[in-house]
């Protein structure tokens, strides 16, 4: 069978290839081969490939059950001593050597056949969480974790999971939505936020954190946004009704029993209190513990309240294509932090893991030539 082609297309391409668990010296920056698109696929040409703590976990080997502590901690421990996880993956073990990269705002420029064909010459996001068995079930793939993913010029994909998009955003803005926006719209949608809600989100400077306050705001309910003293200000400009501080006492300055929903994706030693804050009723949704998985839970506080834990991994299916009309209708906007070449990935996640930011980074992957 013979692609379909928009343009061009040379028979290598740069990428950062993971190697295994461990710390900057497992992604190397080399040439190999370009993907050729199979029935049902199409190949993107990337054009902006957001970054984000999926990538740096992953490599890390941090979704192991034997890891306790903070991304952060582990990153420093793998540095020192790099130490392969069977389980450090997102589905288990991670199919090492792998090309991560969530994230991904690209050009379609070829298809493995006419299902894909009418997506060629449209630039397009991706939606990286799959649903292999449809989306009754909570089964899923990821694109980066499962697959090769965006940290290169090319990615093949299936051509059901690639979304035309029309907007004046940059390549390298579009690159800021799919993993956080997709991911904290998921945890919204599946803990039912609706207008008049109370809503406490925890890491509200972060990718997904900054993402839910827009789409919780969007959604027409009040935020609380809880963040750092030095990012206050620029956190309460994208809308929140009150940010308060992780130094805070929360349940005397948000108030015991006053919140609906608790959007987390931080955990920690801060998780506690959370269920403190929410009234009888409420509910708490998470995604990440970037702060460390293990917590401290009195049970008492979730059964006598009637409180509901909402775990989100697996992107619902309305998610992405709602995620697209919010865009081309103007009711989100991009947080790009900062851009980096992608042969700088090292240094671009050392300067994320800092977490000195708001919103994402994004990595630009070099010109296709020729002799790519």
């Amino acid at each position: 069978m013979t692609a379909l082609h928009f343009e061009d297309i040379p028979a290598e391409m740069w990428a950062v290839v993971t190697t295994g668990n461990g710390g900057y010296d497992k992604l190397d920056y080399r040439q190999v081969p370009v993907p050729v698109p199979g029935a049902g696929e199409v190949l993107v040409r990337v054009l902006a490939a957001g970054m984000n703590n999926t990538e740096i976990n992953t490599r890390l080997g941090w979704y192991s059950s034997s890891v306790t502590g903070s991304t952060a901690d582990l990153s420093a421990e793998q540095q020192d001593e790099a130490e392969q996880k069977a389980d450090g993956g997102w589905n288990a073990a991670t199919p090492f050597p792998i090309i991560q990269g969530t994230d991904c705002c690209g050009f379609v420029v070829a298809a493995g056949d006419a299902a894909g064909a009418r997506q060629l010459g449209k630039r397009v996001l991706v939606r990286a969480c799959m649903r292999p068995h449809g989306f009754g079930s909570l089964e899923n793939v990821w694109m980066a974790s499962d697959f090769d993913g965006a940290f290169a010029q090319y990615v093949k994909v299936p051509a059901s999971e690639v979304f035309a998009v029309e907007c004046d955003w940059s390549d390298a803005e579009l690159a800021t939505i799919p993993c956080a926006y997709a991911t904290a719209e998921t945890m919204l949608h599946r803990a039912g936020c609706s207008a008049g809600d109370e809503v406490l989100v925890t890491g509200a400077s972060g990718g997904v954190g900054s993402a839910a306050l827009q789409l919780a705001k969007r959604r027409g309910a009040r935020v609380t946004a809880l963040t750092s003293e030095a990012k206050a200000e620029a956190v309460k400009a994208l809308g929140a009704e009150q940010v308060v501080t992780r130094d805070q006492d929360l349940v005397s300055v948000v108030g015991a029993g006053s919140i609906d929903l608790v959007v987390d994706n931080v955990a920690g030693e801060g998780f506690p209190v959370m269920l403190k804050l929410l009234r009888r009723g409420g509910r708490f949704t998470s995604s990440g513990a970037i702060a460390g998985p293990i917590v401290d839970l009195d049970i008492r506080d979730m059964y006598l309240k009637d409180i509901s834990l909402i775990g989100t991994t697996a992107w619902d299916e309305p998610v992405f294509p709602d995620l697209v009309s919010y865009i081309e209708r103007g009711e989100i906007r991009p947080l790009l932090a900062a851009t980096w070449p992608l042969a700088d990935i090292a240094a671009a996640q050392e300067a994320f893991s800092k977490k000195t930011f708001i919103g994402n980074f994004v990595l630009m992957p070099p010109p296709v030539t020729a002799a790519s």
